[in-house]
């Protein structure tokens, strides 16, 4: 089983209510669980536990602060990268200024490097996370403004 095809089979959990997912390919058994830590099946930003996959979110959408900003979420659990490489430079830094569409970093989720795009034109504010930090899914990643 390659990765696009466990892609494929994440994005295809995540558009639907399946709750979970068995696929076996090749002497490969992938097993995919939308809950929380509690057996709870309803989906949600939380992490995983007991080894089990952590649920994906689909399009978890930015959330506006007080201050008018907007903090763009995480849609998925795994590791962020804030550059493309070890010894890169970043995607973006704070204070640059974004074009909806550009890529502000990447979450790596089962050897899957996904992009994390601007929603809208905007300034980097600051960034929320640290490049390999472990996130969960609806976790605030970059404010912009």
């Amino acid at each position: 089983m390659d990765a696009l095809q466990i892609k494929a089979l994440i994005d295809a959990m995540a558009s639907s209510d399946l709750t979970e997912l068995e696929a076996t390919n090749a002497g490969w058994t992938l097993r995919l669980v939308r809950g929380d830590a509690r057996g709870d099946a309803r989906g949600g930003a939380h992490g995983s536990a007991g080894g089990q996959p952590a649920p994906v979110t689909p399009g978890a959408k930015p959330a506006a602060t007080d201050s008018g900003a907007l903090e763009q979420c995480a849609s998925l659990s795994g590791t962020v990268f804030l550059q493309a490489a070890p010894g890169e430079p970043p995607f973006v830094q704070p204070g640059q200024t974004v074009k909806a569409g550009q890529t502000l970093c990447v979450i790596e989720a089962m050897k899957v490097f996904n992009e994390v795009v601007a929603e809208r034109d905007g300034v980097v504010e600051a960034f929320l996370v640290t490049s390999g930090q472990d996130i969960d899914a609806g976790q605030p990643l970059v404010r912009l403004r």
